[in-house]
Parts: C-alpha cells; structure tokens; sequence
C-alpha cells in the first residue's frame, strides 16, 4: 500500500464520525497570485494581465495536494475600479477529492489623499467539491488472510458533488509607492459543503492580513541605468477556523532578477523556510519557490513545489486619477 492511500484510509476511517472542516489552498507565492491573496488587487497594475501557477504539496506522497491556478484582471475606466476572474482547481489524493473555484470580482479604486490611495473589492464564487467514492479504500474492505479487496460496509455520501455560491470581500491602501497594506475575508457565509446529510461541514470563514514596503536601494542612478534595485520586506497573517499562520520575509529585485526568503509560522510549530527566484524579461514573469519544511512532517512531505508565471499585457496611457498600485513583482 502506497503512503498516498494510506493517508487517505486515515482520512476517511473518521471521515463519518467526526464533523470535516475544509481548509483553503495556500500559496507560498503569495503576491504572485494577487486576486487570491486579495481581491481589491484586482486591476492593480492598470493594464490586463494574465497569470498561472502551480502547486505540488507534499510530493512524497504522490499527488498528496495538486493545486492549479489561473486569473485574468484589468482596470476598467468607465467603471472606475478593475475587474478579475479567478479559476482555482486542487485535488488532493490522486483526485479523490477535488475542489473547484471560478470567481468574479470588482474593484472599486480611489484616492484618499493626494499620496493615499485605496481599493475596495467584493467577490462572488462558485464553489464545487466533488469525492470519488469508489476509488477510496476502508479498512474494512482488505482481507487480512490473503489481502483481496471486499465490498466496504461504509455508508455511501449522500450528495458526493457539492456546488454552492461563495462571497468574500476585500480592502487595500497604499502610501506613494512605498508602503501598502490590505484586508480580505474570505467565505462570509460560510456554506455547508458536506457530503452526509446528518453531518456539517462548514466552509470556515478566512481573514488575510498582508502589508509591506519597497525601500529603494538605488543611489543617485549609480549603475548607470534606471534598473530596479530593491528591497521589500513584507508580512502575511491568515486563520481559518482555529489554524493560523504567518509568513515572514523579504524580495530582493535587480532586474531582471527577483530573489526572496520567507519563514511560515502555524503558531503551533514552524512549519517551512522558503527560498524564491525569479526573473522577468519584457512583459513576460516567471518565478519558482520551494518549502524547506521544517516540521515534524519534514522526512515525509517532501516540501512543496510552487512556480508561477505571468504576462502583462501592453495598453493606451490615459489621463488618470488613479495610480497603479505598488506591490511586489512576484
């Protein structure tokens, strides 16, 4: 028996007895997957871009949690903000647990001050959860004399596909193009999306934190071109339910080069140093990080693999009373 499917036995010998919180995918790339972190960034660069990553978590475990991701955003003048679409697709065990995402949301940009500006967003998402009954394997099932598979005495879910509406909302201010801050939550009514009718499985609402600074490390223009060279520390807190995390650490950009280093804290123990490179060249950005994981899972897990890439697509300057927000590149 492969560990895949020995985790999963795990998973669903409690699966009926004991009430399942469902958790949301993490990205470790976190601002290279802007509408996700927050959608008040959405059409925050001004022009349309596009944007893919990938996640392969634990992969020790095969196909343990595969997460794809795709968004398209832009601003919009006549509506006075930007407006995003958002595909998230994970599947856990091989795909005997899959959770599908599509969302739709708007942006509402303005300035507060003449240095001060902000972004206001609320989302709307379809949210599916479908389990592969037939392909899990219960410990009632392996015959313990020769190991045939038998019929399982497992009471089949009522509804093994679940589809239901899903809204979040989100804030962002920044200051000038040096400090920016913002708040999202994520599943405010918090949808049941269990598989047994006599069972909850609520969809916990999620609070994102996230601010940072980019902090010109350019002196005078002393290399001889206008090349970015920064540094930009930056912070991230989330909880959903009763898991909190925080992420810790910093991007340094030369352009075309992007590097980074962050530490992840699930305040019940470390969890994961995570090194980041990236480059960029045109409109074209692509970046690729690993966790380090330094919990007591680090000699199973096998960590996780991220990358991520985006296009930035070209658009007609026009006078306006708003600026492109500052954020990181990846």
């Amino acid at each position: 028996m492969t560990r895949k499917v020995a985790c999963f036995l795990l998973f669903l010998l409690l699966f009926p007895v004991i009430p399942l919180t469902a958790q949301d995918p993490q990205f470790s790339q976190f601002y290279a997957n802007p509408l996700y972190l927050n959608p008040a960034l959405a059409g925050a660069p001004l022009c349309p871009r596009l944007i893919a990553n990938y996640r392969n978590q634990w992969p020790s475990v095969e196909k343990a949690f595969i997460t794809y991701n795709a968004s398209y955003d832009q601003y919009v003048n006549v509506l006075h903000g930007g407006v995003g679409l958002l595909f998230t697709a994970d599947r856990a065990g091989g795909g005997n647990l899959n959770t599908t995402m599509i969302s739709l949301m708007y942006a509402y940009k303005f300035n507060i001050t003449s240095r001060v500006y902000a972004s206001a967003a609320l989302q709307t998402t379809y949210y599916q959860r479908r389990l592969v009954f037939e392909n899990l394997i219960f410990e009632d099932m392996i015959d313990p004399q020769t190991g045939a598979i038998l019929p399982t005495s497992e009471k089949l879910p009522d509804q093994p596909s679940i589809g239901v509406p899903d809204f979040s909302a989100g804030v962002f201010v920044g200051y000038e193009d040096i400090i920016y801050g913002g708040v999202s939550v994520s599943h405010l009514t918090q949808p049941d999306i269990g598989f047994y009718a006599n069972s909850s499985s609520e969809l916990y609402m999620k609070i994102t934190v996230h601010a940072g600074s980019v902090i010109n490390l350019r002196k005078g223009g002393s290399y001889g071109d206008d090349r970015e060279f920064s540094i930009s520390p930056n912070i991230l807190y989330q909880q959903q339910f009763k898991y909190r995390q925080l992420n810790l650490g910093f991007y340094l950009t030369f352009d075309p080069f992007v590097g980074g280093l962050w530490f992840r804290y699930n305040f019940e123990n470390a969890d994961a140093i995570i090194p980041f490179v990236g480059v960029h060249y045109k409109s074209l950005r692509v970046g690729y990080s690993y966790d380090f994981t330094i919990s007591n899972l680090k000699g199973a897990s096998g960590g996780a693999h991220e990358i991520s890439a985006s296009w930035q697509f070209p658009c007609i300057e026009k006078r306006r009373h708003i600026r492109a927000i500052k954020c990181p590149r990846f």
